[in-house]
């Protein structure tokens, strides 16, 4: 056995003149680079969180595409953060509270259906999703002189990319909650107030990397239109609520500003702030140069045009059916986006070019400067 290990590096120092010590090197450089991706948010970007930590069940038709099952994900298909993950070329993340054949090796995903940084209104917060993050560091450290767990280093848990997709809820909730709209706005400051303080938190125990997410034109789904609409008036060009859209402006321009706040603050660490807003809403104003049909309204749902939504008969209930498959449809189910919008919306993330400063999320990954 000691002779063929032997003879291996020999052929490998005559034959192809590379020193052993530089192969090694070449491997822990590989290592050393792959990407970690620690992701928190809502449903946008829950790959099967609240299903595997409430016990629910996401029938059909969610995930007749690609994984041709129920994954948990509110969707078709793949997510968004799917699709990135595929670039990044690492594993889908699973979610954190998945207790059966989750993979932590390239990072966890935190994000559940529904969260929002308003810790009263909703099971996972932010703030408790920060917390799941920090025992999991601890359980890692703990795991790994064991070889168990994730093996994810303390080097990698320093490089690793941090995402945050949170806000859509908290304004929902507000505008469900009836409040006028000067009140929606003024419930903005402490929405952004969560999100600081849970950014410093990761910041203060190593994080560096943050890429951060604004919240997408929450008057443009097709639930918003369908229960909230009193009449036309209320809309803008292109048929979305005015008023829902205006607040999701004012909490992106105050999100923009924290960023630049924390870009100033955190001077060794990277902050990008990605404009999901305006990808989003150019699928509804601008749907026919990506081929869309009926940009408002759910693909699968009931009710028929314009929106194709009733609340208690939604996607996945015996009531509801879905569009026929190779439809291209925006919103899956009035709420979500279909795989199809998703992996437009994930191209346009990794182009860099709706993120301040302009960095490439591959490139911040790969980075090893922090």
């Amino acid at each position: 056995m000691g002779k063929r290990g032997g003879n291996l590096f020999s052929i490998l120092n005559v034959h192809l003149h590379i020193p052993f010590f530089f192969l090694v090197l070449f491997c822990l450089q590989k290592v050393d680079s792959r990407c970690i991706l620690f992701n928190f948010g809502d449903s946008n970007s829950d790959t099967g969180a609240l299903t595997a930590g409430l016990g629910l069940y996401l029938g059909p038709p969610a995930g007749r595409l690609f994984f041709n099952r129920t994954t948990g994900r509110f969707c078709d298909g793949r997510l968004y953060v799917d699709f990135i993950c595929e670039n990044l070329k690492i594993n889908f993340l699973s979610p954190y509270l998945e207790s059966s054949g989750s993979n932590f090796t390239h990072g966890v995903n935190f994000a559940v259906a529904g969260a929002a940084t308003e810790s009263n209104a909703v099971v996972f917060p932010l703030s408790t999703q920060v917390g799941q993050f920090l025992h999991f560091r601890n359980r890692t450290r703990e795991l790994r002189p064991l070889g168990k767990g994730s093996m994810i280093s303390e080097k990698e848990f320093r490089s690793a990319v941090y995402s945050f997709d949170m806000g859509q809820n908290d304004i929902n909730i507000a505008f469900t909650a009836n409040l006028s709209y000067p009140q929606v706005i003024d419930r903005i400051p402490s929405i952004l107030s969560r999100i600081r303080d849970s950014i410093e938190i990761m910041y203060e125990n190593g994080a560096s990397k943050f890429w951060i997410y604004n919240t997408g034109p929450l008057g443009c789904l097709p639930q918003t239109l369908a229960l909230r609409k009193k009449n036309d008036s209320v809309l803008d060009d292109f048929g979305c609520m005015a008023d829902y859209n205006n607040a999701c402006k004012v909490f992106n321009a105050g999100l923009s500003d924290l960023c630049d706040e924390l870009r100033s603050k955190f001077k060794q660490a990277t902050v990008v702030c990605t404009d999901k807003y305006t990808i989003r809403y150019d699928l509804v104003a601008n749907h026919t140069n990506y081929g869309f049909e009926s940009p408002l309204m759910a693909c699968c749902g009931h009710g028929g045009p314009p929106y194709n939504y009733k609340d208690r008969m939604t996607c996945g209930q015996p009531t509801a059916s879905p569009c026929p498959l190779g439809s291209r449809y925006v919103s899956w189910d009035g709420v979500h986006n279909t795989e199809v919008a998703n992996e437009i919306i994930a191209s346009k993330i990794l182009s860099g070019e709706y993120s301040k400063p302009q960095i490439k999320l591959k490139s911040l990954c790969r980075s090893r400067k922090h």
